[in-house]
């Protein structure tokens, strides 16, 4: 009977992710949202986290966290986006504590989001000074529109009061792997600054963000075949991105749009919505097609005269960027006993 709770908790996950994401997508387009991935990929991220939403309070939490991250760092571009030795430092300095807290196993959905948070705006702000003024906005829009759809997604397809798959699992602490978030924090901002020296606003979102995902996908441990696996699943989202966004350019309606997002997300959510070990390869595959496809229909400057196909060629030189530098970084495997 378990079996079939989690079944069932997949099922239901599953298809909460993929409706808050294709109508939260679509309404984003439909309203001219500069950024319309943004919303939808913070909904998922809520919904993945928990089969349960979040209370008001822990949303309202986590939304004003994200907020005051994002102005944080608006004001810390400003200051020192001239000064690229000093703020790349600065930000070393805060990609290390959050990759402190993920080793450690704690912070969950929120870890990836501000690190997601921290990537794009010094990036936006620096790379496009037009964007940069309504960075701030387009982040506040994003957590609201995230929390709103969370909570839509929920009461379409609540769960069950009575389920033996919603039995809370306690959380796994770890020893913080310093040397290891020191590793994954070079990485990460070996990313950032190349992306910073280059003009490509898509490239600058594409490439850090992937890495930010595989990182927390990724152990170097694990067999090959698994790693490979990562690899394939990774792409994946970026080929289905480009399949889907040719789909859309045969018939470019909303009703395409939302067709399109709803089965891509059914496919991919419903894995990622899986307690297993592969879910977070599937979300993370889900994440490079909603920044993806979520960048060729924006109207960001620049972003629809490129080829998707360079698009995929940046993820795949980001997956080959980290499965490269990690494993010349990581020094020994990571001790997988788990502290109470």
């Amino acid at each position: 009977m378990l079996a079939e709770d989690l079944l069932g908790e997949q099922r239901r996950k599953g298809l909460r992710v993929a409706l808050a994401v294709s109508v939260g997508f679509t309404v984003s387009v439909a309203s001219g949202a500069i950024v319309p991935f943004l919303g939808p990929l913070f909904a998922a991220q809520f919904l993945l986290s928990s089969a349960q939403p979040l209370p008001p309070g822990k949303a309202l939490g986590m939304g004003v966290l994200i907020l005051v991250v994002g102005i944080f760092m608006r004001i810390l571009t400003g200051w020192f986006g001239d000064e690229p030795v000093v703020f790349l430092l600065l930000l070393g300095l805060i990609y290390f504590s959050c990759f402190v807290a993920q080793t450690a196993g704690k912070g969950g959905a929120a870890v990836f989001l501000i690190l997601v948070v921290t990537v794009m705006v010094p990036l936006l702000g620096i790379l496009n000074k037009e964007l940069a003024s309504s960075i701030l906005s387009i982040l506040t829009i994003g957590v609201v529109t995230g929390g709103l759809l969370m909570w839509l997604a929920h009461a379409l397809i609540p769960e069950p009061r009575q389920s033996a798959a919603q039995t809370p699992q306690p959380a796994a602490t770890m020893a913080p792997d310093v040397p290891r978030a020191l590793a994954n924090t070079a990485i990460l901002l070996s990313a950032v600054a190349i992306c910073l020296t280059s003009d490509n606003l898509t490239s600058a979102v594409v490439i850090p963000v992937t890495v930010v995902s595989l990182l927390g996908q990724l152990d170097i441990a694990a067999s090959g075949r698994a790693s490979f696996g990562l690899v394939i699943v990774n792409l994946l989202g970026g080929v289905i991105a480009s399949v889907a966004y040719a789909v859309l350019t045969i018939r470019p309606n909303l009703f395409s749009m939302f067709v399109i997002m709803l089965v891509v997300c059914l496919m991919l959510g419903g894995r990622a919505a899986a307690r297993s070990p592969d879910a977070k390869v599937y979300a993370g595959a889900l994440t490079t097609f909603l920044i993806l496809f979520g960048l060729g229909v924006s109207p960001l400057p620049g972003s629809a005269a490129e080829s998707f196909s360079t698009r995929i060629l940046f993820v795949a030189m980001a997956i080959g960027f980290v499965f490269l530098t990690t494993a010349l970084l990581w020094q020994h495997p990571r001790n997988k006993g788990v502290a109470a």
